[in-house]
């Protein structure tokens, strides 16, 4: 009885409902990919596919954050590329990889400040003002060395030790069996769902994504709350960059393509709504894992790229649609009262 009532309590929280309904998906889709190719559940892919879901939740969070104020990142993508090709840059003129990160980490900040700044400071449309902020950090991305790929980032006879060791941290070692990547994910993910579900900032985001008006004359700053949003999604861009520079060794200068689809993918297949104020980030991971699995299982498959692109890309625009559908479903009931009294 006691175990009824606490279920009952969690699912009747705002999303999760449709968290647990996404998970039962992903629990079909493993065990069909599984039926498929029973190598899906081999360790070694476990381990791989865990590792491939990481940068994606990274991603995802960011994304989750922005969304939830009713707004979206184009640019989180092209700050991975700008991060990788920095990080990696500095690396290989012989900079300690941790005085490089910090200064990558400081440039993607500022780019998070930027986007804050042109969508509530100057009212420019989310999707125009980091459309601007996604072609600029792609020009710095090549730019940063040249318009050439680095070379690799431990060839420095002096930093060749901390590169290694600093490589291990981000993505080669592991701790209690899992890879640290996928270590960093669970530790953002818990920083940034206590930031949402128990600080005033967390509710100050709902509320802006809900009712924008309404959260202003109620106290809420409208401009520093949508800054921390992007300051947020630009500090998980540059942490999925730098563990690209250690995956890879090396500055690619595509790195990042395409990654602001995965954000939105991750997000509203998890429950985050595109039109703002609802949304939980325990959905962004299991929508992450979908995504991921669906990639690891069609390739298992031997299903071709453009299938799953298109199997991929059908699912996103199915889970906006639904997302749209649910949300007006309330609107039109209230609006069909009012006409009737």
């Amino acid at each position: 009885m006691v175990n009824n009532n606490i279920l009952k309590k969690q699912l009747a929280k705002p999303g999760m409902r449709q968290v647990v309904t996404v998970f039962i998906g992903l629990i079909v889709l493993c065990i069909a990919f599984g039926i498929i190719n029973p190598l899906f559940f081999s360790s070694r892919n476990l381990s791989n596919l865990l590792r491939q879901i990481a940068p994606i939740v990274l991603i995802g969070i960011g994304q989750s954050f922005v969304l939830i104020t009713g707004n979206i990142d184009l640019s989180i993508g092209s700050i991975v590329g700008m991060s990788t090709m920095m990080s990696a840059t500095m690396m290989t003129k012989g900079m300690n990889p941790w005085m490089a990160t910090l200064i990558t980490l400081i440039a993607s900040l500022a780019v998070g400040v930027v986007n804050g700044y042109l969508v509530a400071g100057f009212k420019l449309p989310p999707f125009i003002a980091t459309l601007g902020t996604m072609t600029i950090c792609r020009g710095i991305a090549q730019i940063a060395n040249g318009n050439y790929n680095t070379g690799a980032i431990n060839t420095i006879e002096k930093t060749a030790a901390a590169v290694d060791k600093f490589r291990d941290v981000f993505y080669y070692g592991k701790t209690l069996g899992l890879y640290n990547g996928v270590w960093l994910a669970i530790i953002v993910f818990l920083i940034f769902n206590f930031v949402l579900t128990k600080t005033r900032s967390g509710r100050y985001l709902y509320a802006l994504g809900s009712n924008p008006e309404a959260a202003r004359l109620s106290g809420v700053s409208v401009l520093k709350t949508t800054t921390i949003a992007y300051l947020v999604s630009a500090f998980c861009s540059c942490l999925v960059g730098i563990i690209q520079c250690c995956s890879a060794g090396m500055g690619a200068m595509d790195a990042g393509n395409s990654y602001e689809m995965y954000g939105v993918a991750a997000s509203v297949i998890g429950g985050v709504s595109t039109l703002g104020g609802t949304g939980r980030l325990i959905g962004t991971v299991v929508g992450a894992a979908i995504w991921s699995v669906l990639q690891n299982g069609l390739q298992f498959a031997q299903a071709p790229v453009a299938i799953r692109n298109i199997i991929i890309g059908i699912i996103v625009i199915v889970a906006v649609l639904l997302d749209i559908i649910i949300r007006r479903g309330p609107a039109t009931k209230k609006k069909t009262n009012k006409s009737k009294n």
